[in-house]
């Protein structure tokens, strides 16, 4: 009874602190390392880049060893590809596609307007996922759909979220499948997304549709896709939702999203 006692205030007296494994930190820290380097690195360069001793690394390096996460190459030690075989075992866009569905379906109900969503790939977008509106009337496009990535507005959320390289490589992509497409604007107009958070403007591809699109994003900001839902006026509904109706619950849609898959929320 005493030894319960003294656990529950023991409880008590830790809640509300946030908990901290330092063992586990350290273990993150070298495997981090090492997955950056170049070349493989002994315990003693290890621990100056990580500002530790050789002894506080030790055992963290014997059961990263053990678990062969780490290998050891005379007195040096490189990643296996351990980490490269778990991150494949639950592919990114199969989490993605999971998590993603019950929130369209929501998100499509609650507009009575369809939605999709578009990853980049080789200079285009790809439809992943969409949900019909529930109505009998609506504008949707196909899964399995190549869209174009610098006229649209899930193309243009797809390169505004990037760091530098990454955008102009895929903008240099788009180019080439798509020379007319050139726009001495277009970083400026990616800049302004970027910094507004999503895209929300009328197609230039389908007269009368206006398309809104959000980022979903990965844990460094950067979107691994679109979430966008081509917005039809329906004039014989004067109840429809307007545009700034959709634009809110479409980006808590993103944000919830981007949570859901461990990334960071928009806007």
């Amino acid at each position: 009874m005493k030894s319960d006692a003294t656990e529950a205030t023991n409880l008590k007296e830790t809640e509300g602190r946030s908990y901290s494994a330092p063992a586990l930190e350290k273990g993150l820290d070298i495997l981090e390392l090492l997955c950056h380097a170049e070349m493989p690195l002994s315990q003693k360069d290890i621990a100056q880049q990580l500002g530790r001793s050789v002894g506080e690394i030790y055992r963290m390096m014997t059961c990263l060893l053990n678990r062969n996460y780490v290998a050891q190459i005379d007195d040096s030690y490189h990643v296996t590809t351990k980490l490269f075989e778990l991150a494949h075992a639950n592919p990114p866009t199969h989490r993605l596609l999971i998590e993603a569905r019950p929130i369209m379906q929501k998100l499509s109900s609650a507009l009575d307007q369809s939605c999709h969503l578009t990853v980049y790939g080789q200079g285009k977008q790809i439809v992943i996922a969409k949900i019909d509106p529930p109505s009998s009337m609506g504008f949707s496009v196909r899964v399995g759909s190549e869209l174009e990535v610098l006229i649209s507005a899930s193309g243009r959320v797809l390169l505004a979220f990037q760091d530098p390289e990454t955008r102009n490589f895929r903008m240099e992509e788009a180019l080439q499948r798509r020379p007319n497409h050139v726009d001495p604007q277009l970083e400026n107009v990616l800049d302004f997304i970027k910094e507004r958070g999503y895209e929300s403007a009328p197609s230039v591809q389908v007269r009368g549709l206006y398309a809104l699109s959000f980022p979903i994003l990965d844990s460094q900001g950067h979107a691994i896709a679109a979430l966008t839902v081509p917005y039809a006026e329906r004039i014989d509904q004067v109840q429809r939702k307007s545009i700034p109706e959709v634009q809110e619950e479409l980006g808590e849609a993103a944000r919830l999203l981007s949570a859901r898959i461990g990334g960071k929320k928009s806007g």
